[in-house]
């Protein structure tokens, strides 16, 4: 009975979010870890078969250091990010664009979803411009090659999805001039999520969510709403690496898309719990 329970619980998600946009992040344990990937490209191909249209949008953050290193090419940081010169950019195409992005297509097909490998650069998909030079603590920061989103191109995307195709999107933009430019992955899926109306944003990381203790794992806050963010901010309860990841859901439910969901990636099946059944297994952010 219990197998029977688990479907009758998941038939009313099933039926809502019926041939609606899911846009999930993958990054974290869920792109470096081989079972964790392998898992994860199936629950998304499980989404598409049940009736939903899934976009992917991947990070690549250690995978390009690691590149670097080999090529004995030194990663620099002004106030925790990453500087990104013209060098740096072909490691970061190479890297997210030729390895990442196909690998994770090659995932896909083996559990028998059609998808299809995207640049931001491909079509103007992530149409960018070049963050401006600012001043942070009396010290002037140019990051160089590092971008932000101006618009989305949702019609190509919109043809992929109307022809069964799972898109798996490399945050890359594309600048004026042609320029690529390096975007931060939470806010190009934040952006992609916000551009083509999904139902749910999912950023897939290797915590369990926010937590009110973070040395205690069962502290789980499950529902954040929108407005609470501030004085969760405030208390030092969300910090750190979290802050971004959630200002991300804020700016993407403030752009209509329904709720978003950070989730922790090392468990299986964790997209599944948090879509199809009650408790989910996240934090989710709503309005």
């Amino acid at each position: 009975m219990k197998d029977i329970d688990v479907l009758i619980e998941a038939l009313p998600y099933i039926k809502n979010f019926h041939d609606k946009k899911i846009l999930i992040k993958y990054g974290g344990h869920a792109m470096v870890d081989d079972d964790a990937k392998s898992s994860t490209a199936r629950d998304t191909v499980l989404l598409k078969y049940v009736g939903m249209k899934p976009l992917i949008v991947h990070g690549g953050g250690p995978e390009i250091s690691r590149s670097m290193d080999k090529l004995g090419k030194q990663a620099k940081f002004i106030k925790g990010l990453r500087v990104t010169d013209e060098e740096t950019m072909e490691i970061i195409e190479m890297v997210l664009v030729g390895k990442i992005s196909t690998e994770i297509v090659s995932e896909l097909i083996k559990h028998d979803g059609q998808a299809i490998s995207l640049s931001g650069k491909d079509s103007s998909l992530i149409f960018a411009h070049k963050k401006e030079v600012k001043k942070i603590d009396e010290e002037i920061v140019d990051l160089g090659l590092v971008g932000e989103v101006d618009s989305i191109n949702t019609e190509l995307l919109d043809l992929f999805l109307d022809n069964n195709y799972i898109p798996v999107i490399s945050p890359v933009g594309i600048a004026e001039d042609g320029t690529s430019l390096n975007l931060n992955a939470d806010t190009a899926a934040g952006e992609v999520a916000s551009a083509v109306g999904a139902e749910k944003l999912i950023i897939l990381t290797d915590v369990p969510g926010v937590l009110r203790d973070p040395s205690d794992p069962t502290s789980l806050i499950q529902k954040i709403k929108v407005d609470e963010v501030p004085g969760l901010i405030e208390e030092g309860i969300i910090s750190g690496g979290m802050i971004p990841k959630i200002e991300t859901c804020v700016n993407a439910i403030n752009n209509g898309v329904k709720s978003c969901h950070i989730i922790d990636g090392r468990k299986e099946h964790s997209l599944l719990f948090e879509i199809f059944t009650t408790n989910g297994i996240g934090t989710m952010v709503y309005k």
